[in-house]
Formats: structure tokens, sequence, C-alpha cells
């Protein structure tokens, strides 16, 4: 079996959803679907007839990840190669996938991959980073200052590069993360005490950890609505400072002597290729 997609939803836009949806379903490579619906009502279990699809009700909400995990448990035991965390308000063009899949199958050291991410107007999402820092995750955000903040989003995001070629970046975008799941039967699934934002942080850093690469990889794209309900939402302010400090408990707040070194290897090695 290739690739098993899964979105997990929650009150969305039907029409962004259908277009979602029907970007993943146009590829031929990918075996189901799943749908894992964290909203309190199962209103939008009908919006796909396709037999691909598995619509899974979770209204108990656990999370981004513990939700996105139910479903890449049933791909590992499916005996899936990939897997697609997709987020709700992605789109693409027919044999994206088809491109990736057959960049995965000839790399098998990479355990996640992201393709360059566009806003609908064409303009591109800083989305490859480096691993955070407290600042990065927390005092960035309530930085007054424009001009330092800029100053550390060119290293921080990498804009430097100017996101033109194929690069080792160790953290990515959980809009869409193509996983190779040998990888995720090793390492695990989502570390479901994040409910959301952060996830894929965690994810990819022990993707590295353990021996794996998460690549940047231009020669794909994909298109991405990126509201940053984090930015307009006190409510989602809050999960995502909770989720910083879970993080960072978990790994290290100011002495991270593994971030450093990853950091410090990544940043070398992109400016002697820049």
């Amino acid at each position: 079996m290739g690739v098993v997609v899964s979105i997990v939803l929650y009150n969305n836009d039907r029409a962004i959803l259908s277009h979602a949806i029907s970007s993943g379903l146009a590829s031929k490579s990918v075996s189901k679907f799943f749908l894992v619906d964290n909203s309190p009502t199962d209103a939008l279990k009908n919006i796909s007839d396709d037999e691909r699809i598995i619509y899974i009700h979770n209204p108990s909400n656990p999370g981004f990840g513990a939700a996105h995990n139910i479903a890449i448990e049933q791909s590992i035991e499916m005996g899936a190669d990939f897997h697609l965390v997709l987020n709700p308000d992605v789109y693409f063009n027919e044999g994206t996938i088809e491109n990736i899949v057959s960049y995965m199958r000839g790399n098998p050291e990479i355990g996640n991959l992201m393709p360059k991410v566009l806003y609908p107007n064409g303009e591109i999402q800083y989305l490859c980073k480096l691993l955070p820092t407290p600042y990065d995750w927390i005092g960035r955000r309530f930085n007054p200052f424009k001009k330092l903040v800029d100053k550390r989003n060119q290293i921080f995001e990498l804009r430097f590069t100017n996101y033109d070629k194929i690069m080792e970046v160790p953290y990515l975008s959980g809009c869409f993360m193509f996983l190779r799941l040998s990888a995720i039967k090793k390492l695990g699934v989502f570390d479901d005490g994040i409910f959301m934002y952060g996830e894929e942080t965690d994810l990819c850093r022990r993707l590295i950890s353990g021996g794996y690469k998460t690549i940047f990889y231009p020669e794909a794209t994909i298109y991405h609505h990126f509201e940053k309900g984090s930015h307009k939402s006190w409510r989602l302010t809050k999960i995502g400072m909770q989720s910083a400090i879970y993080y960072f408990n978990k790994w290290g707040w100011f002495f991270d002597k593994e971030r450093v070194n990853i950091n410090k290897r990544t940043l070398q090695k992109l400016r002697k290729t820049d």
C-alpha cells in the first residue's frame, strides 16, 4: 500500500475543506483518506462520498496530534509506506503526491518531507525553521520591535536561503507532513501531550535524533490559506503557550545542547550552499 492521508476536522469551512480533500483524492497513489472529526457534531460527515474516505467522529477532541495518531496507527496496521498529515486549508495540483513519493523512494533516509508552501496569491510562506528557543516561540510573539523580529526571522525561518533549493531543515510545518511510516514505527507517533502547536517540532526532532532527515523539497508546491489562528485568538494563543511550555519542559529551556548542535550544523551547511 502506498500513501494514506489524514485531515483533522473542527467546524471547517466546507468549500476550503472540499478543495483539500479533492486534492488528495486526485492522486491514484492515495489508497485511504481519513477524516478525523474533532467537531462537537458530525455535520461534516458526508462531505465526500469517495470510497477511500474513512470518517471518524471524535468529539472528545483530544487535540491535533492525538487525532492524527488515530489515522497514523491504522495506516501502520494497513501496511502503508507513507502517511500524509494534511491541513484542511491546503490544496495542490494533480501529480504532486506522485512527485513526492518518487523522491522519497529514492531517498530512504528521509523521515519527513515538506514541499514549497505558497499562499493562494502565490507569495511564499516561510515555514522552514531552526529548532526553537524560548525567545523564538514565546518572546518573539510579544516583541513590539518589528525590526528585531524581522532580523531574527532571517535566521530562525531560514529566509536567507531564498527557499529555492532542497534543504535539510530541523523544523518543518505541520500543514503538510509526508511521513515515512517505517521511521514512525521506530520512533513513535505525535506526542499527544501537546494539544496543538509544536507537535510537528517534537516529531521532527525525534526523527532527527533517530537518524532520519527532515527535508524541504521545493520541486513540489502546495497552497495553504494559513490564517495564523493563534495570532487572532487569545484562546489559541493560550494553547500555543501551553504547548511551548510542555515542549521546553521535555527538551530543555535554555540549556539544550542537542538543539544548539543541530541548529549550528544546519546553519553551517546552508550558508556553505547559499
